[in-house]
């Protein structure tokens, strides 16, 4: 079974500002359990004007209990109070001829309990035909001072869908297909197969008499609800984001997350709802175990 989500929703910024505001996000207020961001490659295309990022996120959550109630907390690197780091890789292209970004970010561990993929596309707005006539006295009010540039073309719409799979128990499947029957068979089938059984959980208590299909749909629904929750963390982290570049530019950005960095490692645990302020002075709460994903 596979499960989705998908939801769209814009920003009041150009796009520029938009895709500059997505490489910026980490940390904010709303994603303090982002503790660091790498930057794997990077590449830019003269030719189609676009440039490709691989990031590396290491993220901190807080483990649902339907989760832990499920899967051993051994298995999955957990705490006893749930606690548990993972890595996230990034991939994105900016093409700054179409003004179209598209982003996808993947979890690398234990992929085969639960695989979490999202995928974003942010997209500046087609100017209708009959705008094409205004765009010189756009240019000319903005110089004058009449209109902040980028106005005219202030809006970037975002498309995301989250894919959501457990392969749980299908190495099984897999064994089977491929006519492996015992440890000698694995071992001539390859390493790849020994490892993906070590990453399979085996079932405790009461959920030993679950099928594999039914913890498998168990699973992807705790994801699918986990993700309709964090989105709204998501788009209220970038909205920071933008702000402060709105107000201070990039230098503005940078101090934001200079506090925001020193929130995390001195004053973030992890759990519970910790109180923050954003940009205006008003306070929000930083939802410990509601992280964007």
């Amino acid at each position: 079974m596979v499960k989705f989500y998908s939801s769209t929703y814009d920003y009041s910024y150009p796009f520029p500002a938009v895709t500059l505001a997505y490489f910026l996000r980490y940390p904010n207020p709303y994603s303090t359990h982002v503790l660091s961001t790498d930057t794997i490659s990077r590449s830019f295309d003269p030719a189609t004007q676009r440039l490709t990022t691989v990031r590396l996120h290491l993220k901190r959550s807080k483990l649902p209990s339907a989760v832990l109630k499920l899967l051993p907390r051994s298995l999955l690197g957990a705490s006893a109070a749930g606690d548990s780091q993972s890595y996230i890789l990034e991939t994105s292209t900016v093409d700054v001829k179409e003004g179209v970004m598209h982003a996808e970010s993947r979890n690398l561990e234990w992929t085969g309990v639960l695989s979490v993929v999202e995928k974003q596309t942010f997209r500046r707005p087609a100017s209708p035909p009959d705008d094409q006539a205004f765009k010189s006295c756009e240019g000319a009010a903005e110089k004058h001072g009449f209109l902040e540039k980028g106005e005219a073309a202030g809006r970037t719409d975002v498309q995301s869908t989250v894919i959501l799979l457990s392969r749980l128990g299908q190495w099984k499947k897999r064994r089977a297909a491929a006519g492996i029957h015992s440890e000698q068979d694995a071992a001539a089938a390859g390493k790849a197969v020994v490892e993906e059984e070590a990453e399979q959980p085996q079932k405790v208590g009461f959920f030993k008499s679950w099928s594999t299909a039914s913890l498998q749909r168990s699973i992807e629904l705790i994801g699918l609800k986990r993700a309709r929750r964090s989105q709204p963390n998501a788009m209220e982290g970038m909205k920071v984001v933008l702000e402060r570049m709105r107000e201070g530019g990039l230098v503005g950005v940078l101090e934001g997350m200079r506090r925001d960095r020193e929130m995390v490692t001195h004053g973030h645990h992890g759990a519970g709802f910790k109180k923050v302020e954003n940009e205006s002075g008003q306070a929000i709460e930083d939802l410990g175990d509601h992280h964007e994903d």
